[in-house]
């Protein structure tokens, strides 16, 4: 199984993180696979439709095209299935090379020509397209593996081209004889030997680049999601990509809209459920509550006992909140009537809206941070939730979000004024009852 950098299997890194990383590079391989897969497509199509010139041997290139792409299937399939074990990647390369190699060597042989000849071949160059293919897997060690075997795998050609002619003059010093007969030009090969030596460093530079980001953006995205269990999601990505802590004392002021949600006649439930089962519930009332929310484009803010309050509009912008929120309620209340939870538990919700300029930020003692809003906006929407018992309705909500909702898209219904505590003057309510047209914002 492929490992990450010894930088990264550091203790700070959890087995989950190791895991994930892992996973990355798994899919890599199948990457490489699928490359590998169309390079060998498409070498038998060019060698399929290019003119072959008459030759008294047969030519080893269907029978090298077919070995490889047999490997690549092989390797491809595996990938697929199960995890590349190390060894089968390392083996990988050297069939990559071998076959390579093997092809370019026989070339004197299908021409009847001395060594030399298959050192000229231009077929060396997809060597390069070898090399880089290891790349794909952001792991350093396999990048310089295929720069080394692609290095003394053409050492060898070079070492038998001239081992196989020492007494034929086949080495030379003329550029013009090594382009004009089967010489060997050792400061040509050199240059190819080099070239190839200098790509793998370059490439295993950027790698071990590659592999500290890949960590690191690893390790920021699982921070993101964990982070997101405890605060909005938006929050979270906002301080895991954070360079310094967060401040406690920064606040984002907005139009928003709030919605609370209590559970009707759940204290009394609770009182009759055994704590496991108690919780259970509750986990699975606020689940079913919580995806028409973010379904419309709300954030929950928090959970209070067997209440939620949710934002439109901040932390997430949304340029429609108040009739999401709307929308958001009748989901909700159309969830509750026709779902029973738990062992057959039928649940009742009451929901207050209301819009308007609030304030958003951290807020804590320590290191114990939470993620709210504030404002007088948000006072009037937990208020105006109890206040269903009084009107008899499910949602209740002000003029300001009937206003910033649209009055011709939803059935308003007005229920009264109250005068709500702390307020000054009184304020008008409204409740809804289904939408007024099927164009129900999303």
């Amino acid at each position: 199984m492929p490992t990450v950098p010894a930088k990264s299997r550091s203790p700070a890194l959890p087995p989950r993180l190791l895991a994930a990383i892992r996973a990355e590079q798994q899919a890599s391989e199948r990457l490489i696979g699928q490359v590998q897969l169309a390079v060998v497509l498409t070498f038998g199509l060019l060698w399929a439709i290019a003119p072959s010139p008459p030759s008294p041997a047969p030519s080893p290139v269907p029978w090298a095209l077919a070995g490889y792409l047999l490997v690549t299937l092989t390797r491809l399939a595996w990938t697929q299935r199960r995890r590349l074990p190390d060894w089968a990647a390392y083996l990988s390369i050297v069939a990559d090379f071998a076959l390579l190699y093997g092809l370019i060597w026989s070339f004197h042989v299908q021409y009847m020509q001395p060594p030399a000849f298959s050192l000229k071949a231009p077929t060396l160059l997809y060597a390069f397209i070898f090399v880089v293919l290891r790349v794909l897997r952001v792991e350093l060690r396999f990048v310089i593996a295929a720069g080394a075997v692609a290095v003394a795998g053409w050492a060898a050609l070079v070492g038998l081209a001239i081992g196989g002619n020492l007494h034929d003059a086949a080495i030379t010093r003329d550029y013009v004889h090594y382009l004009t007969a089967n010489a060997v030009l050792l400061g040509g090969e050199f240059d190819k030997l080099a070239t190839l030596l200098t790509v793998t460093l370059i490439l295993a530079l950027a790698v071990a680049r590659g592999q500290r980001l890949l960590v690191r953006a690893t390790v920021e995205s699982n921070a993101a999601m964990q982070l997101s269990r405890f605060l909005p999601m938006a929050v979270a990505v906002r301080i895991a990509a954070a360079t310094e802590r967060p401040p406690t004392g920064d606040g984002e002021l907005a139009p928003a809209t709030i919605l609370f949600l209590d559970l009707e006649g759940f204290t009394t439930l609770a009182e009759a459920l055994p704590p496991p089962q108690l919780i259970a519930l509750l986990n699975e009332v606020f689940e079913a509550v919580v995806a028409p929310i973010e379904r419309h484009g709300g954030v929950v803010d928090q959970f209070i006992g067997d209440a939620v309050m949710a934002t439109f509009n901040l932390p997430q912008p949304h340029a429609d909140h108040a009739a999401a929120a709307v929308a958001a309620a009748l989901d909700i209340q159309t969830l509750m009537a026709t779902h029973r939870f738990g062992t057959g538990v039928r649940l009742a919700a009451r929901i207050g809206i209301n819009t308007g300029i609030v304030v958003g930020g951290l807020v804590g003692a320590g290191e114990r941070l939470a993620y709210t809003v504030y404002g007088d906006a948000v006072n009037l929407a937990a208020r105006l939730e109890p206040l269903n018992k009084d009107y008899g309705t499910r949602v209740l909500l002000s003029e300001a979000t009937r206003l910033a909702a649209g009055e011709a898209r939803f059935a308003w219904r007005a229920v009264g004024e109250v005068r709500v505590r702390g307020r000054s003057v009184a304020t008008p309510l409204y409740t809804v009852d289904a939408p007024a047209s099927p164009d129900e914002p999303a």
